[in-house]
């Protein structure tokens, strides 16, 4: 998949209805995560530009599990 491509979703929560998020998509061959942003005080080593989400290990689950059939 190239850059050029649309990203493709690969798993969202249930709880968050037609659209939403957290949500995980594949593109170029990356993962890219869609969820709520939280603070990022506790954390170390973030970088400018970065950015701290929050996801359930469940969505987490089935986006790998999506990729591990095919979802590339």
């Amino acid at each position: 998949m190239s850059d050029t491509e649309k990203p493709r979703m690969l798993a969202k929560d249930h709880s968050s209805g037609e659209q939403g998020c957290p949500a995980v998509y594949i593109h170029g061959g990356e993962f890219v995560v869609q969820a709520p942003e939280r603070g990022m005080d506790d954390l170390v080593n973030v970088l400018p530009g970065e950015a701290a989400v929050r996801i359930s290990i469940d969505v987490v689950r089935r986006a790998l599990h999506a990729y591990d059939r095919g979802g590339q």
